[in-house]
C-alpha cells in the first residue's frame, strides 16, 4: 500500500461520524493488505507507530517536526508555527504548507507504508549526542517526499493524535469482521500479545491459534484496572469478595526467567535500572519463572509515604544508589499472570492467589481478606486507612485477569473527593505574576482514539507547581491562539470535582463542576485516561444518588 492511499483512507474516515460505519470501512481494507503491511496499517490507523509493549519511542517533539517542515518548504519555524496557530491543527497547516511547496517541486519519491514505518524505526533508533540531528534529517526526508495529504497524516502520527476516531475497540471489531472471527478471540489474543497489528496477522493466517496465544516474559501486557465503587454494592452483587489494601504507590510488572529479571511500569516502560532493590527482593523470593503484578510503595519507619516519593525512584536513571538511601521502596505483590511457561490470566483470581502464595515468599505478598458481609469489609477499610493506605480494592474471587480493562470485577474504594484522570490537551497563559506560565489547563476524556474536552482546571495549583507544570509542558505546544495554546497530548492530570454536569460548551457533552488539580499522574499514559463511556456512567450514578432522572445528553 502506498502511503498516499493510507492518507486517503484516513481522510475518508475523518468524515465519518458513525462508529459502525468506521468499523465497516476499515474491515474492507484489511483483507487486501499483505503480511508486512497489515500490522503496520493496524497500528497506524489507531494513531500508533510501535506496539504498545515495545520500548521504541519516536522521540519527535513539535519543535523538531516544525523545523523539518520549515526546511522542506523553504521557510522558518516561526512561519510554520504561525500557520498552525491560524488553523489550530498541525496536520491541516502542514498540508497547506506542502501544497505551496509542491508547486515548485518536480521530483517526489513515492512512499509506501513499509518504507514510512522503516523510517520511523530509524528515527526511534537515533541515539547519542547527534541523535536530534539524525532525527531531523530523517523527518526532513519524509516530508520532502510527502504530498500534501500525506503530510497531514505524517504530522499527526508523529504528534500522536490521528483524529479519525479509530480507537482500539473499533479496530478490534474491524479485525473480527474482516476475517469473520468471534471478537472475543481477538480480545483474548490482544490481552496476551498487546499488539493488535500482530493479532490481525494471526487472525488471517491461523484463526484457531488466537485462542492459544499466551503471554511471554519480557513482553509486558497492560495491567487490569479498577472502577470506583462501593463495598456494599460489590457484596450485594457478588456475595463473597476479596478485599485488599489500596496502596498509594506505583503499579509494576515483574518478569523473571532464570536469573534474568526486569521490571515494567504501568506505562509498560522498563524501569529495572531504577529499582535494583525491588529486583533483588523479588529475584530472591521465588525459584520459578514468573510474571507478577503489584505495587511499589515508599516507606519510612514502616509507614507508607505519598506516591510522589515512589515516582522519584521510577524516574531516577542516574545516581540510583544515592536515591535508594533517601527513599526506601518495597514490593507489594497481589497477582500472578504467568508461571513456568503457563499463562494464568484466564484462571479465577482465587486460584491465581493460591498459586502466588505457593511460589512467592510471603513477605512480599499483599494481604488479602475473603469476606461475605459489609461490616467485615468496612473494618478492613478502616484498618487500611489507619495504616496510611488510600483505601481498599474489592475484587470478585472468580474474576479472570483482563489486561487493560477497567471493569467492575475490581473496584477501588477510598474516601474524599471524586477524581478523574484526564489528558491535558491545552492551556491558557496566566495573568499578573503568572503571566509567563500557564494559568489553566484544558482537560479531555478519550473516546475511541479521540480526545474530547471536558473542562478546564486552574484551582489547587501553587505558583511552585505551576512553574513545574510549565517546564513539563512548554515543549509540547503545538499551536497558539491569543492566550490559548494547544498541547501535544502526553501528560495526565488527576483532577477532583464536585459534580459532573451536562454541558453544550464542550465536545464531550459534559463539564466538571469545581474541578481541582490533585497531581500529575506520571505513571499513566494518555491511553489510560477516563473514557467518555465511563464518564457517562459516573454521571448516571451521580443522578441516581441525587434522585435526579436527568438523562445523559
Amino acid at each position: 500500500m502506498q502511503f498516499l492511499e493510507f492518507a486517503r483512507i484516513c481522510e475518508h474516515l475523518e468524515g465519518i461520524s458513525g462508529r459502525l460505519d468506521l468499523i465497516e470501512q476499515v474491515s474492507t481494507v484489511l483483507p487486501g493488505l499483505d503480511d508486512e503491511e497489515l500490522p503496520i496499517f493496524v497500528r497506524f490507523i489507531m494513531g500508533r507507530i510501535f506496539p504498545d509493549w515495545s520500548p521504541k519511542k519516536l522521540g519527535v517533539g513539535p519543535n523538531l517536526l516544525y523545523d523539518a517542515v520549515a526546511y522542506v518548504v523553504g521557510t522558518k519555524r516561526s512561519v510554520v508555527r504561525e500557520a498552525i496557530n491560524a488553523i489550530g491543527d498541525a496536520g491541516l497547516a502542514i498540508e497547506d504548507l506542502l501544497a505551496n511547496k509542491e508547486q515548485t517541486s518536480f521530483f517526489v519519491q513515492e512512499m509506501d507504508l513499509l518504507e514510512v514505518y522503516q523510517d520511523f524505526e530509524r528515527v526511534a533508533a537515533a541515539e547519542g549526542a547527534r541523535s536530534q540531528r539524525e532525527k531531523l534529517l530523517l523527518v526532513r526526508k519524509l516530508f520532502a517526499n510527502a504530498r500534501p495529504l500525506e503530510g497531514r497524516y505524517l504530522a499527526r502520527l508523529m504528534l500522536g493524535e490521528l483524529r479519525i476516531g479509530m480507537g482500539e475497540g473499533n479496530v478490534r471489531d474491524a479485525i473480527a469482521r474482516a476475517f469473520d472471527i468471534d471478537v472475543r478471540l481477538i480480545e483474548h489474543a490482544q490481552g496476551a500479545m498487546n499488539d493488535l497489528g500482530e493479532v490481525a496477522l494471526l487472525a488471517r493466517r491461523d484463526p484457531v491459534a488466537l485462542s492459544q496465544v499466551t503471554i511471554e516474559p519480557f513482553r509486558p501486557v497492560k495491567m487490569m484496572l479498577a472502577q470506583a465503587g462501593t463495598i456494599a454494592a460489590q457484596i450485594e452483587d457478588h456475595g463473597e469478595v476479596a478485599v485488599e489494601y489500596k496502596y498509594d504507590g506505583s503499579r509494576f510488572q515483574f518478569h523473571k526467567v532464570g536469573d534474568l529479571c526486569r521490571i515494567y511500569s504501568r506505562r509498560l516502560e522498563e524501569v529495572t535500572g531504577s529499582l535494583p532493590d525491588i529486583v533483588m527482593h523479588l529475584g530472591k523470593a521465588t525459584d520459578h519463572d514468573v510474571i507478577l503484578d503489584g505495587e511499589v510503595v515508599a516507606v519510612q519507619d514502616g509507614r507508607p509515604m505519598p506516591f510522589q516519593y515512589v515516582i522519584r525512584r521510577f524516574r531516577r536513571k542516574h545516581q540510583v544508589n544515592a536515591m535508594m538511601e533517601k527513599i526506601e521502596v518495597v514490593p507489594r505483590v497481589f497477582d500472578i499472570l504467568y508461571l513456568d511457561g503457563e499463562t494464568l490470566m484466564d484462571r479465577p483470581l482465587i486460584e491465581r492467589r493460591r498459586i502466588l502464595e505457593e511460589v512467592l515468599d510471603d513477605a512480599h505478598i499483599a494481604p488479602q481478606f475473603l469476606v461475605r458481609d459489609a461490616a467485615s469489609a468496612e473494618a478492613i477499610y478502616t484498618e487500611a486507612l489507619d495504616l496510611g493506605h488510600e483505601g481498599v480494592m474489592v475484587k470478585v474471587p472468580s474474576s479472570p485477569y483482563t489486561p487493560g480493562v477497567r471493569g467492575r470485577l475490581w473496584v477501588k474504594v477510598k474516601p474524599g473527593v471524586e477524581t478523574l484522570d484526564l489528558a491535558v490537551i491545552g492551556a491558557e497563559w496566566g495573568e499578573g505574576r503568572r503571566a509567563k506560565m500557564f494559568g489553566s489547563f484544558l482537560l479531555a476524556v478519550q473516546d475511541q482514539g479521540r480526545l474530547l474536552p471536558v473542562g478546564k482546571v486552574a484551582t489547587g495549583i501553587t505558583d511552585e507547581v505551576l512553574a513545574d507544570l510549565y517546564a513539563l509542558l512548554k515543549d509540547s505546544v503545538i499551536a497558539r491562539s491569543g492566550k490559548e495554546v494547544t498541547l501535544e497530548p502526553k501528560v495526565v492530570f488527576e483532577v477532583g470535582y464536585s459534580e459532573i454536569q451536562a454541558s453544550p460548551n464542550y465536545e464531550s457533552g459534559y463539564a466538571l463542576r469545581f474541578p481541582r488539580f490533585v497531581g500529575v499522574r506520571e505513571d499513566k499514559g494518555v491511553d489510560e485516561v477516563e473514557t467518555l463511556d465511563a464518564l457517562v456512567e459516573r454521571y448516571r450514578q451521580q443522578n441516581i444518588r441525587q434522585g435526579s432522572g436527568s438523562p445523559a445528553p
